[in-house]
């Protein structure tokens, strides 16, 4: 009987604490909220992308009529026959040869004189070019793991040599930013982490002030109407105060300049409010 009792008083020891440790481990913290607010997470825009690398354009489409670069000089090709020129055209070309035409078309516009080479303003045109050729390539390939490190080293690099020239040359920065249709994001002081928790914070605050403020105004329009008639209940009351004064043979606090002024108010709030209904 005693090994019974004692097996019993332990299993009932045991099922207490399970029941208490259930009860002090149960979180509610965690517990989903009443209010009809729903977070959904920002979509995560790849570094690679025209959205976050600043570029407003793509890679222009290049006349497949025109000769490769290499020939544009070659006198024999220009009086050779149409079946040569159109041989030696961009159409029957390799795809490096018209991205060669571009980043040619995209230096003549920055280059500073005829024998420009090394200017900075010329090394971030190439590198722009170069960087809407592989922006190109990886909506067509983007499981390409190459290209894309080559891709964001080099928007990095052209966004540290844009920080130069706007720090040494801003009318020049602003030009060629212009000129090359891109936008400088330069990067944040401080970062900071876009969290579920701090998003529905500032939501219910939101969603709070929207029902305050909602709140406030009905009850703001509440006593709107209901001022006609606390302004005619005032005239009455105030020209009854003065009624017993004069009867009564006291000094009269209530001067007919304060009914008058309150009769001047309820005539404003009746015209106003006929004005309302007439619209």
């Amino acid at each position: 009987m005693n090994v019974a009792r004692n097996i019993l008083s332990a299993a009932q020891c045991i099922s207490l604490s399970n029941i208490t440790l259930k009860t002090i481990c149960c979180r509610t913290y965690a517990f989903k909220s009443d209010l009809k607010i729903k977070w959904v997470r920002p979509e995560k825009i790849p570094c690679y992308k025209p959205e976050k690398s600043g570029d407003l354009e793509g890679m222009v489409d290049i006349d497949k009529s025109k000769p490769q670069l290499m020939f544009r000089e070659s006198q024999e090709l220009a009086t050779a026959d149409e079946t040569v020129k159109k041989l030696f055209s961009l159409e029957f070309a390799p795809r490096n040869k018209s991205t060669q035409v571009y980043f040619s078309e995209i230096a003549e516009k920055v280059k500073r004189h005829p024998y420009d080479v090394g200017s900075v303003e010329l090394q971030i045109a190439k590198w722009t070019g170069i960087i809407r050729a592989f922006q190109e390539l990886m909506e067509r390939f983007p499981r390409d793991k190459r290209l894309k490190v080559k891709l964001k080293e080099l928007i990095d690099k052209r966004k540290k040599h844009l920080k130069y020239l706007r720090r040494w040359d801003y009318k020049r920065f602003e030009w060629l930013i212009e000129v090359l249709n891109l936008v400088y994001k330069p990067p944040p002081n401080k970062f900071h982490w876009i969290t579920r928790k701090e998003s529905l914070q500032k939501l219910t605050d939101k969603y709070c002030e929207g029902i305050r403020e909602e709140r406030l105004e009905a009850y703001k329009k509440m006593l709107q109407t209901e001022q006609p008639a606390f302004l005619q209940e005032k005239i009455q009351s105030l020209q009854f105060i003065q009624k017993e004064q004069q009867n009564c043979g006291v000094e009269v606090t209530v001067t007919d300049e304060e009914i008058e002024e309150v009769k001047k108010q309820l005539k404003k709030i009746e015209e106003r409010k006929s004005e309302v209904n007439d619209s």
